[in-house]
């Protein structure tokens, strides 16, 4: 499927915002007095950002390289 450059841009631009959400979620979960209560939700959000990262390098360079 053909992606034009804005539409990479935007979604990058969409990423980057979720990925800075998910940060500030993650410290706020771990910095909770009970944070051992809150371990999923620390692993899927810290899970998460993995794959936001993951996605935002290729959204990279398919940029590059359009």
């Amino acid at each position: 499927m053909e992606y034009t450059k804005e539409d990479l841009m935007e979604a990058k631009r969409q990423i980057d915002s979720t990925l800075h959400k998910l940060r500030e979620t993650i410290k706020t979960l771990e910095s909770k007095e009970n944070s051992e209560r809150y371990k999923s939700q620390i692993t899927l959000a810290k899970r998460r950002v993995r794959a936001f990262e993951i996605a935002n390098y290729f959204i990279e360079k398919e940029i590059k390289n359009s």
